[in-house]
């Protein structure tokens, strides 16, 4: 396979934890380094499927794993055959500002970081194991859950489902997370999450999102549910206890991925 980066660099296995490996690349999109943390679990097979999970602000590639444990959650319900054997990617958000929205900023085009070089450099990590059949599949949380609608709407070709939790659903919310002006998320029409979906509407694959009752997000995704409503787009919209923090998030973020392993070629 073609070395797409000038420098890759990776973590020891045996220094790691879990099955879990950290990737740093240099990539002509981001103008510098980005980060990457991958989990691969035991046995794993080829053609598996990509679960791609974004972070929210302030956080790092780090921050799905070593705050949900997400990969022991995953693993646990691959050993008990409740899902299908699933690859994690869990990348960095170019990391600009408190939290770059997976926007891009100038030159820096994050948008495909994500969809390109993140991709390229698990290929290029695990090229027995991820192939053109693989699915790929995007979530994430806050910041990300806005990402990963956002990303999965406008890229069908590439996503076979996407999923958001405690999800920012326009540019005015991040005002609540982030010091940066928020002209400068400000890129293209489609950014409200409402925008992008009605945009893509006749493309869409399956998706899903959800929101803690007692979220200070709970009143713009339940927006969303209605603007979706209205628009005819087919989706499903759940509420649980919880707020915006790691303990929702990590409770909750099986949800989706038994939701993805539904949407898998090769079903359990």
């Amino acid at each position: 396979m073609e070395n797409k980066f000038r420098s890759f660099e990776h973590s020891n296995p045996e220094y790691g934890t879990k099955n879990l490996s950290f990737i740093t690349v240099k990539s002509n999109n981001l103008r510098g380094r980005g980060d990457i943390c991958i989990f691969i679990p035991e046995d794993c097979p080829h053609d598996v499927s990509v679960t791609i999970l974004l972070h929210g602000v302030y956080g790092s590639a780090w921050s799905w794993a070593l705050s949900s444990g997400v990969h022991e959650q995953v693993d646990r319900a691959i050993a008990a055959g409740e899902i299908q054997p699933m690859i994690l990617l869990m990348p960095s958000d170019g990391m600009w500002g408190d939290g770059s929205g997976y926007l891009n900023q100038g030159e820096i085009d994050i948008e495909k970081w994500i969809i390109e070089d993140v991709i390229q450099a698990a290929r290029q990590f695990c090229p027995e194991l991820i192939s053109d059949n693989s699915q790929f599949f995007i979530a994430g949380l806050s910041m990300g859950g806005y990402g990963a609608i956002r990303l999965g709407s406008r890229h069908p070709k590439i996503f076979s489902a996407f999923s958001g939790l405690s999800s920012i659903t326009s540019i005015p919310e991040f005002s609540f997370f982030v010091e940066e002006d928020l002209k400068l998320y400000e890129i293209d029409i489609e950014l409200a999450l409402i925008d992008s979906l009605v945009a893509n509407k006749h493309t869409l694959v399956p998706f899903r999102f959800d929101c803690g009752k007692e979220d200070l997000l709970i009143d713009y995704n339940r927006k969303l549910h209605t603007q979706l409503q209205e628009a005819g787009i087919d989706h499903i919209y759940e509420e649980f206890e919880g707020g915006h923090s790691w303990d929702y998030w990590k409770n909750n973020i099986m949800k989706t991925i038994l939701f993805f392993n539904l949407h898998t070629n090769t079903n359990l």
